[in-house]
């Protein structure tokens, strides 16, 4: 093996070095993480788990680029996110990020078929609308393509999103309670799909979940607490 293909496989999908976020209040500074430090390899499956108020989302946000930390920095899909603004971190997500949230967060004027579509035409693929079908006809929705959100049922719509998610093929996918939202049969079926389709891609998943059933699924488990990462279990 050469030294280049030995740094490329040393070099972490994620990291998370010394990563806090504070916040100021009429009251004080509020912590809300506190020196956060852990790498994550390509084809990993992790879940962050917490009580309520735990820091779980704020980290998410932070690992994502969706904000930005107080002190410390992330490294994702190999870039360095504390050196690029807004529009390049929006463009790193576009190109290696695929996301799953308990709202699923569809676009209601957009069908089935154009919302898994839609980050495929942002990355100007000209298959982008074989692509989508494919991909739907993958999660069981082959004939729900031209059906708007508000015609779908909550595991129909969060079948979508994991379609969308996948599409592009993400480096990374990060999941904020996707089954949260759902009821427990459905709850289940959608986390059998999200473990299937990972599984097949092979992509990296870093799961939010405050369900420790969902969250023994995965191959490695980081425990917050107040803000601080006091365990790191596979």
């Amino acid at each position: 093996m050469s030294a280049s293909s030995v740094t490329a496989a040393a070099v972490p999908v994620l990291a998370a070095e010394a990563l806090s976020k504070r916040v100021p209040t009429t009251e004080g500074e509020l912590v809300l993480l506190d020196a956060i430090q852990f790498r994550i390899e390509a084809g990993q499956t992790v879940a962050i788990v917490g009580a309520s108020g735990s820091g779980k989302s704020t980290l998410l946000g932070l690992l994502a680029g969706l904000d930005v930390p107080t002190s410390g920095r992330v490294l994702l899909a190999g870039a360095d996110l504390s050196t690029l603004d807004e529009d390049g971190r929006a463009s790193l997500r576009g190109e290696r990020v695929g996301f799953v949230f308990q709202s699923f967060q569809l676009l209601p004027s957009l069908t089935a078929l154009e919302n898994v579509m839609l980050p495929l035409e942002l990355a100007g693929r000209r298959d982008a609308a074989r692509e989508a079908r494919e991909w739907l006809v993958k999660v069981g929705l082959g004939a729900r393509l031209t059906h708007y959100p508000k015609q779908l049922s909550g595991g129909e719509q969060q079948r979508v999103a994991l379609a969308r998610a996948f599409v592009i093929r993400p480096a990374i996918l990060f999941a904020d309670e996707p089954t949260g939202s759902l009821d427990t049969r459905t709850g289940e079926q959608i986390a059998d799909l999200l473990f299937a389709l990972n599984a097949e891609t092979g992509t990296t998943l870093v799961l939010v979940t405050h369900d420790l059933t969902l969250a023994a699924r995965c191959g490695r488990r980081l425990t917050l607490e107040a803000g601080r990462l006091t365990g790191d279990a596979a």
